[in-house]
């Protein structure tokens, strides 16, 4: 899950006459629909009218406006992973986490910044599918932090990134074990400043679903997740029809890759006929991501590890960001207002794209909606929190 890099999500568009869905919104501002400094102005404005408490509204209508010049659904997912898109380059340095299961795992932080001991707030990413902290809208979020004076770092799903890891399986959307134990260490670790987290797509799924089984038991201040597949069922569906099977052929192709490289078709404790041969989301699950991970098959490995069912257990404020174009869901993917709590809240954009959002610029220097709606977000509730970081228990 997540754009085309294709690291990330997945999700499709539904037939144009059965988009609409009705949800409680927000007035929308009216706004420029893009243009260089236009665009700029616009994010000013934002910062100075935008309450950052949790409203009582828990589904509201985003301020996003595409670009003039990219407003087709498949235009803003590929443009944000193209060398126009000017992603840009964060120096990282690199560090090996051992998993309590013998397993290891990278994070890669940023090398510029305020210390380990300076008590600044830090900014976990989790990636999307099959991407790492090369991807382009990784790069954007941390160098977003990295203005705000915030430390920062992307933790990779096991076999992600430019690593491979040591047992016999990879990652999925449901495992929320890496995260909880990197957490825990540092603030175990010393670290007493704020804590945040956002996650794209995939990793989207796995922050919701994180915050949820642990509630208030979690040292995160706040969070973000962008273009989530709160339902893995629909997700895997979606990706099955229309231009978004191109999606779902890149990203398949890339996890083969991946197959192929850590196992051995003779000794892999899957089939790995039926592997090779998976055409869509649906039967790549069944024959390798679920038991490979301990599911009977993809249905149980879905209805375990969707997200939507773990948000009314949130405890934190969080902000959901979905795109009612993104090609790699449907707005059926969208929970009733009753499901979610009040600590959430969903922001619903018309356009967008899978994590796409471009809102003005030009073609050649494009500006972004995604890593300054994030921040300021997190940073709100990081001066709001009036504490350094959250107890846990036993820590």
């Amino acid at each position: 899950m997540a754009g085309p890099r294709m690291s990330g999500a997945f999700f499709v568009l539904m037939p144009r006459q059965d988009r609409r869905v009705r949800f409680w919104s927000a007035p929308k501002s009216a706004g420029p629909q893009g243009g260089g400094q236009d665009a700029r102005n616009k994010h000013m404005d934002r910062r100075e009218r935008r309450p950052e408490t949790m409203a009582d509204d828990r589904i509201v209508s985003s301020e996003f406006r595409p670009a003039r010049w990219l407003r087709n659904r498949h235009a803003q997912t590929i443009y944000s992973s193209l060398p126009l898109a000017r992603a840009p380059h964060v120096p990282l340095t690199s560090e090996n986490i051992e998993l309590p299961d013998g397993d290891v795992t990278v994070v890669d932080w940023m090398k510029e910044g305020p210390g380990p001991e300076s008590g600044a707030p830090i900014l976990i990413v989790l990636h999307g599918l099959e991407g790492s902290s090369r991807s382009s809208y990784a790069r954007m979020i941390l160098k977003e932090a990295a203005d705000h004076g915030w430390r920062a770092a992307v933790l990779h799903f096991r076999d992600c990134g430019d690593y491979r890891n040591r047992l016999p399986r990879r990652y999925h959307a449901g495992e929320t074990g890496d995260i909880r134990y990197f957490l825990e260490s540092l603030r175990s670790g010393g670290h007493d400043g704020p804590m945040v987290a956002a996650g794209f797509s995939l990793g989207g799924n796995v922050l919701l679903k994180y915050l949820g089984e642990n509630g208030v038991a979690t040292p995160l201040d706040a969070a973000v997740a962008v273009c989530v597949p709160l339902n893995l069922h629909d997700s895997a569906s979606a990706l099955s029809h229309g231009f978004s099977k191109i999606y779902q052929h890149y990203l398949i192709k890339r996890m083969k890759n991946a197959i192929r490289r850590k196992f051995n078709q003779h000794t892999a404790a899957f089939d790995w006929q039926r592997t090779m041969a998976a055409r869509t989301f649906a039967e790549f699950d069944d024959a390798v991501t679920a038991p490979l991970h301990g599911f009977s098959g993809k249905d149980e490995y879905y209805d375990r590890s969707s997200s939507a069912a773990f948000l009314p257990n949130i405890r934190i404020p969080t902000l959901i960001i979905n795109a009612l174009d993104d090609p790699f869901m449907t707005p059926a993917a969208i929970p009733e207002r009753s499901k979610i709590p009040e600590s959430v809240q969903i922001e619903v954009s018309d356009h967008g794209g899978h994590i796409g959002f471009i809102d003005g610029g030009t073609p050649w220097r494009p500006s972004f909606y995604l890593p300054d709606r994030i921040i300021d977000f997190l940073d709100s509730h990081v001066r709001d929190s009036g504490h350094h970081g959250r107890p846990m228990p036993g820590l």
